[in-house]
């Protein structure tokens, strides 16, 4: 077991606290020191430059998967150079009605040395990266990898 610590900081500011004008933008502070601004996507009256929730759900997502499949490849000695994903999350309304993120595609583009593995062999990695990403775990989203 292990445990996961963000710290999540708003402030009113300088703002009217009323639906169409209050400040949006706010901090998450990792534990490793980092900073990184957020705000609400600006669909939802956010400032278009810090990061948004839905956007670092589609990122933890893509790196939770890249992160298993590098681990997996390393395991069969297989050496990635790079490994490059256009991850692309869909928000729409899910089963009861609500909006969620229903859908995530990942298009990862990973550079091999030496000789790349067989089509199979890279599709049973992205299958097993899947399964055994805690993110994906996670969630009810609809995950798909696109090779």
């Amino acid at each position: 077991m292990s445990e996961h610590v963000v710290d999540v900081s708003w402030s009113l500011g300088e703002y009217d606290f009323a639906y169409d004008s209050y400040n949006r933008d706010h901090e998450w502070r990792f534990d490793g020191g980092i900073t990184v601004p957020g705000s609400a996507n600006p669909k939802y009256l956010g400032n278009p430059g810090p990061v948004d929730p839905e956007e670092a759900f589609v990122a933890a997502l893509s790196s939770c998967h890249m992160l298993t499949f590098l681990s997996i490849a390393a395991r069969k000695r297989l050496v990635v150079d790079a490994y490059d994903d256009h991850a692309v999350g869909v928000m729409a309304p899910n089963a009861e009605g609500r909006l969620a993120i229903t859908q995530v595609t990942l298009h990862p583009k990973i550079v091999w040395a030496g000789d790349e593995p067989d089509a199979e062999t890279i599709k049973k990695i992205h299958h097993l990266s899947h399964q055994e990403c805690f993110i994906a775990n996670s969630v009810t989203t609809e995950i798909t990898v696109a090779i």
